[in-house]
């Protein structure tokens, strides 16, 4: 049995034979002094681009130390190679690799994925693959291991798939997916910092940029592997007839999800009313939109829904909004005070617009009082109706009760007689207040 058969007994020795080396020392301070510099390199990066830099400065702050190190190992080794043994830091030349790699492939799934809080734990598993993968590389056992896959072999249809293929194919797929949504987190950044488009255009592009971007990705990497796509002919024509089948609301829920967003007809910040469900639409999906209502409790509407009925958008075409508010005052009381002090009443809130300016309507002669409305315009309905008509009525009463003003209420006289003999009492009034 010789060293070459078995590639790690053969790296195991040459490391020991370095050591013994008196010039190994060299390698050890090279190699320290790359990786000194490298931290250096890497501060001076953050400390350049701190927190909330935007991607460029966060990737450069996770990458800036293993490619920097890679860099400088790398010259170093050709620096040294005519002079000593290079064992060591050939060596470290694939361990900041695989380091590079690992923090590049979690970075791109944070960046595509921020809100995920498993990435911490996949960040270890994904870590532990390429170390792994690593590990066979550098022992040389990575042929073997290959041969091995390819001896489990299936057969789907025409095709003649082997395990290797199987997982070769999902780790180029899931690179090529991470590359594209990696891709259209850019696309993203760049469309939200286009103000002069639409919102609503801007999430239609965003959304079709990702599942374009994705399915290019998954074509590509299974043709990369070998693949056939006629093989997956099967499955996209059953994946129809669900669709045309039991999948029917879901599809009408997306089709109608992109009709919204291209439309218009309803955008974030509109505030509508479906039925009896009523809110600020805080969220357009392509299945469901969100609806929010000043209490906080939210509202999630399917997309067909709003497509095949009557929709009341307060804010279609204007974000400005009429209230009103009733009240009515005694037939006794002077009519031009009181409409000068339901206008000044509305006029003092700071929410109620100038112009259109607030405007009381004689609404009718009621049996006991005159009904007066007050009608005044806002230009955020979202922040709610109906605490600015319970501020406004509560000064009008106020001003009302300053200056003498009364709000009646029913009355009813009830007359009892008395009857004595063939004559009547005289009758008693009683009144009754309800």
């Amino acid at each position: 049995m010789s060293n070459k058969d078995y590639p790690v007994l053969k790296l195991i020795t040459d490391l020991v034979d370095d050591i013994r080396d008196p010039s190994f020392i060299w390698q050890a301070l090279a190699l320290v002094g790359c990786l000194g510099l490298a931290a250096l390199l890497a501060r001076w990066w953050r400390s350049r681009h701190d927190e909330g830099a935007g991607r460029l400065g966060d990737a450069g702050g996770r990458l800036s130390f293993p490619l920097s190190g890679l860099l400088l190992v790398g010259i170093a080794l050709l620096v040294l190679k005519p002079f000593m043994h290079i064992n060591l830091l050939k060596l470290a030349l694939p361990l900041l690799g695989s380091l590079a790699l690992v923090r590049g492939a979690v970075f791109v799934l944070r960046q595509a994925f921020p809100k995920a809080g498993w990435l911490t734990t996949w960040e270890r598993v994904i870590a532990t693959l390429v170390w792994g993968w690593l590990a066979l590389y550098i022992s040389d056992l990575a042929p073997h291991v290959i041969d091995a896959l390819e001896q489990v072999d299936f057969v789907f249809g025409k095709q003649h798939i082997n395990l290797w293929m199987i997982i070769h194919g999902l780790a180029t797929v899931f690179l090529t997916v991470l590359l594209a949504l990696w891709v259209a987190g850019i696309i993203e950044n760049r469309l939200m910092g286009v103000d002069s488009l639409d919102s609503s255009l801007r999430i239609v592009a965003i959304r079709l940029a990702k599942a374009l971007l994705t399915l290019i990705a998954i074509i590509a990497s299974l043709s990369l592997v070998g693949i056939d796509m006629t093989a997956l002919s099967v499955f996209t024509g059953a994946l129809g007839v669900g669709l045309g089948l039991g999948l029917q609301k879901i599809a009408s829920n997306y089709v109608s999800g992109f009709i919204i967003l291209l439309d218009r007809s309803i955008r974030i910040g509109n505030v509508v009313q479906v039925g009896a469900d009523n809110g600020m639409v805080t969220q357009i999906t392509t299945r469901y939109t969100v609806l929010r209502q000043l209490g906080g409790t939210e509202y999630i509407v399917p997309n067909e829904i709003l497509i095949g009925s009557v929709v009341q958008n307060q804010t279609y075409s204007d974000s400005r909004l009429r209230v009103a508010t009733q009240v009515g005052i005694a037939y006794d009381s002077d009519l031009d005070l009181a409409t000068r002090l339901m206008i000044e009443a509305a006029a003092a809130q700071p929410r109620v617009l100038v112009e259109p300016p607030p405007k009381v309507l004689l609404k009718m002669f009621g049996d006991s009082s005159i009904n007066l409305e007050l009608g005044f315009w806002i230009a955020d309905p979202e922040e709610g109706r109906g605490n600015i008509t319970s501020d406004i009525n509560i000064a009008i009463w106020r001003a009302f009760r300053a200056n003498g003003i009364s709000i009646p209420f029913p009355q009813r006289d009830v007359r009892i007689f008395h009857e004595s003999g063939n004559e009547a009492a005289a009758p008693m009034p009683l009144p009754l207040k309800p």
